[in-house]
């Protein structure tokens, strides 16, 4: 969320019964538990309708349901697109799947493990209360090449792609791309460009 909370922690300190001032004070957790609360209210009605042919425990239901909801709700980290000035932000995952997908265009190349942080060192100002640090981030890439490929070459051609799609489709600022060559395949694709 823009107020840097993740939501599914939000809704489960809230479950728990857990005292959270940030969560008291903050508009953007204040609306996640109004529609966390709409959708008990949901489901609650939904169970009240149904015939009963068995008598279930509502907790059990509601539970379920909750988890469900916690499941889609926990895609990463949320990250800053775009200049300082503005509050465009994408989740890690999504931004992850497009650095994966840019290494992969080279042959034989198939990426694993991505990580995308902010870099404090490389962001001048602090946050202001209530909002998630901006700044360029770094990333950390797992990659296995083919037999055919020099490594400081896959890895520099890597680092290439990376950067140019960050910049080119997703508007990411990017300071540094670590690439760390996991394995080394015999995929006879592999060729070179």
């Amino acid at each position: 969320m823009p107020c840097g909370r993740e939501l599914w922690s939000v809704w489960e300190r809230w479950e728990s019964g857990e005292a959270d001032p940030h969560a008291a004070a903050c508009p953007h957790c204040t609306e996640a538990l109004n529609t966390l609360r709409h959708l008990e209210d949901v489901v609650s009605a939904a169970r009240a309708t149904e015939p009963r042919e068995q008598d279930t425990d509502a907790s059990a239901l509601v539970g379920r349901v909750m988890d469900v909801v916690r499941l889609e709700l926990r895609p990463g980290r949320t990250l800053p697109l775009g200049e300082e000035d503005e509050d465009a932000w994408i989740v890690e995952a999504a931004a992850a799947r497009t650095v994966r997908a840019a290494a992969e265009t080279l042959p034989g190349v198939r990426a694993g493990s991505c990580r995308i942080e902010v870099r404090s060192q490389d962001t001048d100002t602090t946050a202001p209360a209530g909002r998630l640090r901006r700044g360029p981030v770094g990333i950390r890439l797992e990659v296995e090449a083919p037999l055919t490929w020099h490594l400081q070459e896959v890895a520099e051609q890597v680092r290439h792609r990376v950067l140019e799609a960050a910049e080119t489709e997703l508007g990411m600022r990017v300071t540094v791309v670590d690439v760390t060559i996991t394995d080394i395949t015999e995929d006879v694709e592999g060729r070179r460009p």
